[in-house]
């Protein structure tokens, strides 16, 4: 019974579980034989494509209150920042428009005066 607690001991001194399989491999283990995973690569990025900061505000700048969507499910912005931003955005396209229509009546008027 002793044997088997050394002999682990001894076991667990060389040797760590794969990080993907979990099967045990020599600690200075560039591959595991198990599963075939190089364990020197660097970690790769779990964030989405789309939940990178500039995919939003460019998708903001394009489509406007279109792309919400994109900061309302974006886990790594907090409640207070997504209601900011949506606030801001819902604004900004209220001021847009706005100013559109003035736009659009100032170039009315301005070819109603020439008689066209």
């Amino acid at each position: 019974m002793e044997t088997q607690a050394v002999h682990r001991d001894e076991r667990s001194e060389t040797t760590k579980p794969c990080p993907f399989c979990a099967e045990q491999i020599l600690k200075d283990a560039i591959k595991c034989r198990f599963c075939g995973e190089f364990l020197n690569k660097p970690p790769q990025s779990k964030v989405k494509w789309y939940h990178a900061t500039a995919t939003v505000v460019l998708a903001l700048l394009f489509v406007g209150p279109l792309a919400l969507p994109l900061v309302w499910f974006n886990p790594r912005y907090k409640p207070a920042i997504k209601i900011v931003v949506t606030i801001g955005i819902i604004a900004l396209t209220v001021l847009l428009c706005q100013a559109s229509v003035i736009a659009y009546n100032n170039f009315m008027d301005q070819f109603k005066q020439l008689g066209l």
